[in-house]
C-alpha cells in the first residue's frame, strides 16, 4: 500500500483544496491529511481558528477521498506535521508548487525515506480562493462610504509627496454596497478604495500599484474628516467627525468621466497644492469651515492652472473643486448653510446632498 502525506492550516476548506486533495490521492492508496491545530495556527498566523479542531476534523474525514486525519501540533514553522509523519513513515509527501518551506519538508523526506512530490498546479474549476481571503470576505463590511477631499490632492502619491504637505478629505454618505452602487462611475469619489473595502481587502498597495495615491483606501477604511501628511503611506495627522460640514456640502456630476492614472504625470504646480494644504489643515485643526474653505479655493485654482473648466459659482457657496484628479467627474461643493445647500440641489441637475460620516465605534 502506497502511503500519501499531505499537510497545512486548512483553516476553511474550500473547493482548491478538495482538488488538492484529490490529486494526492491519485498518487497512491491511503492519504491522510494533517491540519494544523488551534494553537498552531495562532502562533505561526494570530489567527483564531474558524471552526473548532474535532469539527473541522470531521469535516475533512468526511471527504471521500480522505483516509485519515491527524491534527499537527509541533511548533517548527512549516514542519508542525512532523511528529505524525515521523510516525506514519508515508512514502509521498505531497505539496503545491508553491510550497514555502521546500528546504526544511525534503529533509525530513530524506530523513525516513519519503518522497517530495510537487503536484503542478491545475487549473481549478472554480476562481481561486485561500482561507485568509475568505475571512477577509466574512470580515467585509455590508456597505462603505465615498469620499470627498479638500486640498493636497495628489501630495499622496508616493513619487510626489511634499513634505510638509497634508491630504484633507472626508468620508460621505450616502454609503455605496457591493449591490447598490447609486453615484457615477470613475467619478472622483474614491470608489476604488470603497470597492476594496467592501471585498475585505486594504487597497492601500493596489491603489499604489495602479500608479495613483493612498488617500481613498485611506480615508474610506478611517473614515471622519481627516488630516493626512504627505508621503509613501498613510499617516494621520488630525481626526474630526466632521460635524462642521453637516448640511453643507454637495456634489455635483459634471457628465464625463475622468481616469486619474492616465493624468498622474502631468504638469500641475505643487507648490500651490502645498500651501492649499496647509491652510486646509489648519481649517480642520481649528474646526473653522472658512478656513477649510479658503484652502480648497486655493486648490481649485490650482486646477483652472492645470486646465480643468472652471466651475459655476453658485449663491452661498463657500468654495468648490474637483473631487479626486478632476477633468471630469464629480465637483465638491461647499456652502455656508444648509438652505443655500438645498437651493443647490433642487436646482441642479446632477447634484446630490452629501453628509459627512463617522464609522461608529
Amino acid at each position: 500500500m502506497k502511503k500519501i502525506f499531505v499537510s497545512g492550516c486548512y483553516d476553511i476548506v474550500h473547493a482548491g483544496h478538495v482538488q488538492f486533495f484529490r490529486e494526492a490521492k491519485a498518487l497512491g492508496d491511503h492519504l491522510t491529511i494533517c491540519f494544523a491545530s488551534d494553537e498552531i495556527l495562532w502562533h505561526h498566523k494570530e489567527r483564531r481558528s474558524s471552526l473548532p479542531e474535532n469539527h473541522k476534523r470531521g469535516l475533512i474525514a468526511a471527504l471521500d477521498m480522505v483516509d485519515d486525519v491527524v491534527i499537527g501540533a509541533n511548533e517548527e514553522l512549516g514542519l508542525d506535521f512532523q511528529d505524525h509523519f515521523r510516525e506514519i513513515r508515508p512514502d509521498i509527501l505531497a505539496v503545491t508548487e508553491d510550497d514555502q518551506y521546500a528546504d526544511i519538508k525534503k529533509a525530513l523526506c530524506e530523513e525516513i525515506g519519503a518522497v517530495y512530490f510537487k503536484l503542478p498546479k491545475t487549473p481549478p474549476k472554480f476562481e481561486p480562493v485561500s482561507s485568509s481571503g475568505i475571512v477577509k470576505w466574512i470580515k467585509a463590511p455590508d456597505e462603505a462610504p465615498l469620499r470627498v477631499d479638500f486640498a493636497g490632492g495628489w501630495l499622496d502619491v508616493p513619487r510626489h509627496a511634499r513634505e510638509g504637505g497634508f491630504i484633507i478629505n472626508c468620508s460621505i454618505t450616502p454609503m455605496v454596497s457591493l449591490r447598490k452602487w447609486d453615484y457615477e462611475q470613475r467619478s472622483g469619489l474614491g470608489g476604488s478604495g470603497a470597492w476594496a473595502l467592501l471585498n475585505g481587502q486594504n487597497g492601500v498597495q493596489s491603489e499604489i500599484a495602479l500608479g495613483v495615491g493612498w488617500q481613498d483606501p485611506a480615508i474610506i477604511r478611517e473614515s471622519g474628516l481627516c488630516v493626512w501628511r504627505s508621503g509613501p503611506r498613510p499617516d494621520l495627522s488630525i481626526k474630526r467627525d466632521g460635524s462642521m460640514l453637516k448640511g453643507r456640502m454637495a456634489v455635483f456630476y459634471t457628465g464625463t468621466q475622468h481616469d486619474t492614472p492616465g493624468m498622474s504625470e502631468d504638469e500641475r504646480d505643487y507648490d500651490m497644492i502645498v500651501a492649499s494644504s496647509k491652510i486646509a489643515a489648519e481649517g480642520v485643526e481649528q474646526q473653522d469651515i472658512q478656513k477649510l474653505a479658503a484652502g480648497t479655493r486655493l486648490y481649485h485654482e490650482m486646477q483652472l492652472k492645470e486646465g480643468m473648466e472652471p466651475l459655476e459659482v453658485v449663491d452661498g457657496m463657500l468654495a468648490h473643486k474637483y473631487c479626486g484628479g478632476g477633468f471630469g467627474g464629480y465637483a465638491l461643493y461647499l456652502f455656508e448653510d444648509t438652505g443655500k445647500r438645498n437651493d443647490f440641489v433642487s436646482a441642479t441637475q446632477g447634484a446630490r446632498a452629501v453628509e459627512p460620516y463617522v464609522r461608529p465605534i
